[in-house]
């Protein structure tokens, strides 16, 4: 602080005008943000990639970044069916291209004539084309076995976590203990944390037992609750199901109860299920919370109020880069409904590339088409290597000593405890920092693996974990996981 006082006097001693805009200046909140996926680990990986295109010599050839859910990143290969759509919507003179299926070309042109100017360039209304919203209607009614979608409920978006924010935008409000308090699972994807520091909203932990697979139990939802009453005024639980960072996937009862939970506590439901697609463990099974609301009846379907996310991102599709997503909102009064559509019309639209995916990932081939066949093998191939991914996971981390899975029931991630020796404990705090930032920070410069510290995610006092991907080609997930395994054997000697 002295330090910035003294360069601002020695500006004005020398002419120079201070800046406006400092770290003392700037919003508070802003400066509390912090993002662990894209954090000061990874700013270290693209040093180390650096380094080694300058030639500069490390006990590995190349980081692994295992940091993002980013598949395409990690070699995954678009679906076929989408990217030929898509190049016919951005470039419309291949439509005469003998190159194309035939659907294909239906599939374009009908998205082009929604669009202005039948163009993607031009912008679009702000909750995105309403062709697109009927499609998307129409995929969730599919996949709630009949239950109803409204079009006019749906709002596209940038990925889900523009749509997430927005949400959080409409609901935080009040000052002092009248703030709004938003209930959030350790652990937890941290654009929640970050949205919540940015809204200067009070951020409410409800802990996900590890002991039963990460399972969310209400007694924990209760504690929570009644201690934040104390110092803010909840209005909020979001619920992210199938789990990032943990992976686990919600039961049936478990979403009813959360439900009941919800009403009876008078909290707004925020449910992230942006991984609906990634289920892999027998037994286990996506229910969304949309279906279970409706089918549990009154009171419940015609009161609780309800936000659904879900996105191109993820799935099977693994599209990051377009950025295309949705929010349905469920049970939300028509007023506010309204200030919702205003919100989103400062940013004009969602990327219309991105809406035109989203169209295509709802609304797939069916069986009669001529595109059909290469999709569904495409897709099952992504599924069932994912699968096998998270079962090795689980496999290799659990064989090593000082290191605990729980299995990888869905989503595209594990998320492993790891007992760290006490003199490593010391010696991170020495240096300012989390114990498992001080491990993951020791990997990737011994290893060229990038792991997120499960400190960034939140995570039970005394307890270290750390988030990686499933998303690495088998080969070199299974040279990964062996180098993660070895090297926490040798971090364990090192320090104990």
């Amino acid at each position: 602080m002295a330090s910035r006082v003294n360069d601002q006097s020695r500006a004005s001693s020398n002419g120079l005008k201070g800046k406006v805009l400092t770290l003392d200046t700037m919003n508070p909140c802003v400066r509390r943000v912090e993002y662990a996926v894209r954090g000061p680990i990874v700013q270290r990986a693209l040093e180390l990639e650096q380094e080694l295109r300058q030639g500069v010599k490390k006990p590995f050839t190349e980081v692994i970044r295992a940091n993002i859910g980013d598949a395409q990143a990690m070699g995954q290969r678009p679906i076929t069916f989408f990217r030929q759509v898509l190049a016919l919507c951005v470039y419309p003179s291949l439509l005469s291209s003998p190159d194309f299926p035939e659907d294909v070309k239906r599939r374009a042109k009908r998205i082009l004539q929604a669009c202005g100017g039948q163009s993607l360039g031009a912008y679009t209304i702000s909750s995105g084309i309403q062709l697109i919203r009927e499609d998307v209607a129409q995929y969730i009614q599919r996949r709630d076995g009949g239950i109803p979608a409204d079009p006019n409920n749906i709002f596209l978006s940038t990925g889900a976590s523009d749509a997430i924010v927005t949400m959080l935008k409409l609901l935080v409000a009040g000052e002092g203990r009248a703030r709004t308090g938003v209930l959030i699972p350790i652990p937890q994807y941290p654009l929640y944390s970050a949205a919540l520091a940015e809204l200067d909203a009070v951020q409410v932990d409800y802990y996900l037992d590890e002991e039963r697979a990460w399972a969310l139990d209400i007694a924990e939802l209760q504690r929570a609750l009644c201690q934040a009453r104390d110092h803010c005024c909840p209005r909020v639980l979001c619920v992210i199901n199938p789990g990032n960072p943990t992976g686990q996937v919600q039961t049936r009862e478990c979403i009813e109860a959360v439900i009941r939970f919800a009403f009876e506590e008078g909290l707004f439901l925020m449910a992230d299920e942006v991984y609906q697609d990634n289920v892999y463990a027998e037994g286990s099974q996506f229910h969304s919370f949309k279906k279970v609301l409706m089918e549990m009846g009154p009171p419940y379907a015609l009161q609780q109020e309800l936000a659904s996310f879900h996105s191109v991102s993820k799935g099977y599709m693994g599209e990051c880069g377009f950025r295309g997503g949705y929010v349905e909102v469920v049970n939300m009064d028509a007023e506010v409904q309204k200030q919702m559509g205003k919100l989103m019309s400062v940013r004009l639209c969602p990327p219309v590339p991105g809406q035109a995916l989203l169209d295509m990932v709802v609304s797939p081939p069916v069986p009669s088409e001529p595109s059909f066949k290469q999709f569904q093998a495409e897709r099952q191939e992504v599924l069932a290597e994912l699968a096998a991914k998270a079962k090795l996971t689980e496999q290799i981390f659990n064989e090593a000593p000082g290191i605990h899975c729980n299995p990888v029931q869905g989503a595209m991630y594990s998320f492993p405890r790891v007992q760290l020796p006490p003199r490593a404990v010391r010696r991170a705090q020495e240096l300012g920092l989390a114990p498992d930032m001080f491990f993951c920070l020791c990997l990737l410069e011994e290893t060229g693996i990038c792991v997120v510290p499960g400190s960034g995610f939140g995570q039970q006092e005394g307890t270290y974990h750390f988030r990686m991907t499933i998303l690495p080609p088998m080969e070199k997930l299974r040279l990964l996981l062996e180098k993660l395994r070895h090297f926490h054997a040798k971090f364990t000697n090192e320090y104990s």
